[in-house]
C-alpha cells in the first residue's frame, strides 16, 4: 500500500480561490471586533471543486508570489465588487463603495504568475474583468439596460436569464457546446480584449460572456458557474489541473 505522500498515490489537484476582504463592522459581531477585517469566500466554489475531485484552497491577499503559485495546480479568480477606478487609471471615486485596489493588485499579481507558469486558470464574472485588465484590456464601466438587464434585479443568483453562444472550435464550445443558458449578475463587461485574449462567447445583445488566452489553459466567463445546478467548466478545470500536475511530475511542463 502506498503512503499518503507516495508518488504512486493519485493526488487530487490543489486549486486556489481568490476572495475579498472587508470590515467586520458589516457583520453582526461584538462591538470590540468591528474595527477588524475579515476575509470572505462564498462556499460554493469550494463545494463545487471538492465535488469534482479537487482540493480547494481559499487565498487571502497575503497568498501571492511564486512560492504560492508553484504549489498550486490551478487558480480560480472569483467574482465580487467592481475593479477600482485607480486600477483602471481613472481619476474618479468608485461607483461601487466595496471596490478595493488591494484585491485588484493581489489578483493581477496572481494572474501574472499563473500565466507565466502555464497554470490552468478560470476567471468568473469580476474574474473575467480583472483578467482582461491584467492583460492590458479595458472595461465598459456600466452597461446600458436594453433587451437584457445583466444585473437581473429581483432574480435569484441561480436563475438563468439569457443564453450565450460560443465560437466554433473554442475551448468554451468544447465544454458547453454551441450555446448554453446562464445566470447574469453584473453591470460591467469587457470592452477591448487584453493582449492574447480571444472573445469566444457572447450574449444575444453582444456583451462579451467568455474569453480564452491563446495557447494556454486559461478561460474566463461572465456568469457564475458556482451557482448553477451543474456547469461542466469545473470538470474542465480539474482535468486541466490534474494534467498539468502530471506533466510537471514527468518533467514535461
Amino acid at each position: 500500500m502506498s503512503s499518503w505522500n507516495s508518488p504512486e498515490r493519485p493526488r487530487r489537484p490543489l486549486i486556489g480561490i481568490t476572495g475579498r476582504r472587508a470590515s467586520a463592522g458589516r457583520l453582526d459581531v461584538e462591538p470590540r471586533y468591528r474595527t477588524r477585517e475579515f476575509d470572505m469566500h462564498y462556499a460554493d466554489f469550494a463545494v463545487r471543486l471538492a465535488e469534482t475531485g479537487a482540493v480547494p484552497v481559499q487565498l487571502p491577499y497575503e497568498a501571492v508570489g511564486r512560492d504560492l503559485v508553484d504549489r498550486l495546480d490551478a487558480l480560480v479568480v472569483s467574482g465580487g465588487q467592481d475593479v477600482h477606478p485607480a486600477t483602471l487609471g481613472i481619476d474618479a471615486p468608485p461607483a461601487d463603495p466595496d471596490s478595493d485596489p488591494r484585491r485588484d493588485l493581489h489578483e493581477i499579481a496572481l494572474i501574472t504568475d499563473a500565466i507565466e507558469r502555464g497554470m490552468p486558470l478560470l476567471g468568473v464574472c469580476r474574474g473575467l474583468q480583472i483578467l482582461n485588465v491584467a492583460l492590458g484590456g479595458t472595461l465598459i464601466p456600466d452597461l446600458a439596460t436594453g433587451a437584457i438587464d445583466h444585473r437581473s434585479p429581483g432574480r435569484g443568483v441561480a436563475d438563468e436569464t439569457h443564453d450565450v453562444r460560443f465560437r466554433a472550435g473554442s475551448t468554451m464550445a468544447g465544454i458547453h457546446g454551441d450555446r448554453t443558458l446562464v445566470n447574469s449578475l453584473h453591470h460591467q463587461a469587457v470592452d477591448r480584449p487584453g493582449s492574447g485574449l480571444t472573445v469566444t462567447g457572447w450574449a444575444p445583445d453582444g456583451v462579451v460572456e467568455a474569453v480564452e488566452l491563446g495557447g494556454a489553459p486559461v478561460v474566463a466567463v461572465q456568469w457564475h458557474p458556482e451557482w448553477r445546478k451543474h456547469d461542466p467548466i469545473f470538470s474542465w478545470l480539474v482535468r486541466a489541473a490534474a494534467s498539468a500536475h502530471k506533466e510537471e511530475l514527468h518533467g514535461t511542463a
